[in-house]
This record gives C-alpha cells, sequence and structure tokens, in this order.
C-alpha cells in the first residue's frame, strides 16, 4: 500500500511515496502452546504478539466419529510483520507448533491495509483505496 504525504518547506510543496508492506500472520494454536510459538516468532524478528482466546466449533462430529479427543480451546495469534521478515517468522511459527502435524493448529497470513497506531510509523491523514 502506498501513500502520500505533503511536507511544507520554505513554501515548496513536495510529496513522498510511502510503503507500508505489512501482513498480518494469524495462528490458531491449542490452548496453552502460543507462548511457545511466539517465542519463536521473536527469535527470527518478530517485535511482538496478540493473543486471543477461542473455542473450534467444528470438530465435534469429528471427535464423535472418530473417538478422538480434539481439544476445542484454541490460542489465536496476531503478529503483524514486515513483508520481508514474514517468511522467517512463519516458518519459526510453524515448526515451533509443530503445525505442519493435523489436529496441531493452522496458519496463515492476511493483508493489512490501514494501519494507525504503531510508534516506529509516520502518521498519515488520508488513505488511498
Amino acid at each position: 500500500m502506498s501513500f502520500y504525504k505533503v511536507f511544507i518547506d520554505n513554501y515548496r510543496f513536495y510529496a513522498t511515496e510511502m510503503m507500508l508492506d505489512i501482513k498480518c500472520i494469524v495462528a490458531i494454536v491449542e490452548r496453552g502452546k502460543a507462548e511457545k510459538v511466539i517465542k519463536a516468532a521473536k527469535k527470527s524478528g518478530a517485535s511482538g504478539a496478540t493473543i486471543f482466546y477461542g473455542r473450534g466449533t467444528g470438530d465435534s462430529e469429528v471427535k464423535k466419529f472418530l473417538k478422538v479427543n480434539i481439544e476445542a480451546s484454541k490460542e489465536i495469534i496476531f503478529i503483524l510483520s514486515e513483508r520481508e521478515k514474514l517468511k522467517a517468522i512463519v516458518k519459526a511459527m510453524t515448526e515451533a507448533g509443530d503445525l505442519k502435524k493435523p489436529g496441531t493448529g493452522i496458519i496463515f497470513t492476511i493483508p493489512v491495509d490501514h494501519l494507525i497506531g504503531l510508534h516506529h510509523r509516520e502518521d498519515f491523514d488520508d488513505f488511498e483505496d
């Protein structure tokens, strides 16, 4: 996403293009595993994470049919990352959470379009669609 901000310097106006190439990594893991996954993410370049608690709803039929005990309580991890750090962070999270094994969780990314509030980013007033 690009946006332009106009600066005033001795009555001269100029615009600069600023790139906010940010993705949101979302991982859903079994309850109690988020801390391990976040620790690995931070070692790979993530600066922080947010954890939400949730409960899965789609596994009740699986439990009943296969007689497998699947924990319904989940931890949902959100991490904002610059694109250049994304691959290393996702790889570390996948390995730490053993997410390639069935039933251990999922990980995916989503685009971030309008981002305000991170202290290392400049404020901007108008969004470009």
